[in-house]
C-alpha cells in the first residue's frame, strides 16, 4: 500500500484573509483549484475564527496558485499546519447535544448570560433551542445557539425512560 496513489500525502496551509471575507475567499479558491486542475483536496473554514482558512493541498505551489488572484486573500502562511492543530475545529459537528424539552438551563453567553430558562423547544438541524426566561414576569420565547446554553437541571420522570 506504500505506493497507493489513491491517498496520495497532502499539507495543510493557512490562507491569510481579509476578516468576515472568508466564505468569499473559500469560492474563489474552491473555482481556481477546479478550473486549474489543482491537487486541492479541501477548504476548511473554522467557525468563530477570522481571518484564515486551511488548504489541503498536494503541494504548497498547488496552494498557492489555488489562491493566486483571489480577492480578499492575503497569502498563505510560511509553515504547514498539522493536522492535530486544527483537529479541535473540526470535530464540533459530530457532537451530540444532551437537551431535552423541560430543562432548566443556564444561559452561557450573549445579553441574558447567567440567567436561567426552561427549555421549550429544540431545532436540532439549526442547532437552536427556544427557552423561556424563569425571572420573567411574562414568559417571552428567547431562540439561542445550542452552545449558549448548558443544562442544570432535567426533570426527573423524563431522565429514566432515556439511560437505556
Amino acid at each position: 500500500m506504500e505506493g497507493d496513489t489513491k491517498h496520495p500525502e497532502s499539507e495543510i496551509f493557512a490562507l491569510r484573509t481579509t476578516a468576515n471575507r472568508e466564505d468569499q475567499v473559500l469560492v474563489f479558491v474552491s473555482s481556481n483549484a477546479k478550473r486549474k486542475k489543482l491537487e486541492v483536496y479541501s477548504l476548511v473554514r473554522p467557525h468563530g475564527m477570522r481571518g484564515y482558512v486551511f488548504v489541503e493541498a498536494a503541494s504548497r505551489s498547488d496552494a498557492e496558485q489555488a489562491a493566486y488572484g483571489v480577492p480578499y486573500a492575503r497569502g498563505l502562511l510560511p509553515n504547514t499546519i498539522g493536522f492535530h492543530e486544527i483537529e479541535h475545529m473540526l470535530e464540533q459537528v459530530a457532537k451530540d447535544m444532551n437537551i431535552k424539552k423541560n430543562d432548566i438551563v443556564e444561559i452561557i453567553s450573549g445579553a441574558f448570560k447567567r440567567e436561567k430558562a426552561k427549555v421549550s423547544r429544540i431545532d436540532r438541524q439549526k442547532e437552536e433551542v427556544v427557552v423561556e426566561l424563569l425571572e420573567a414576569a411574562v414568559p417571552i420565547p428567547i431562540t439561542l445557539r445550542m452552545d449558549a446554553i448548558k443544562v442544570i437541571r432535567r426533570d426527573s420522570d423524563d431522565d429514566d425512560e432515556d439511560d437505556e
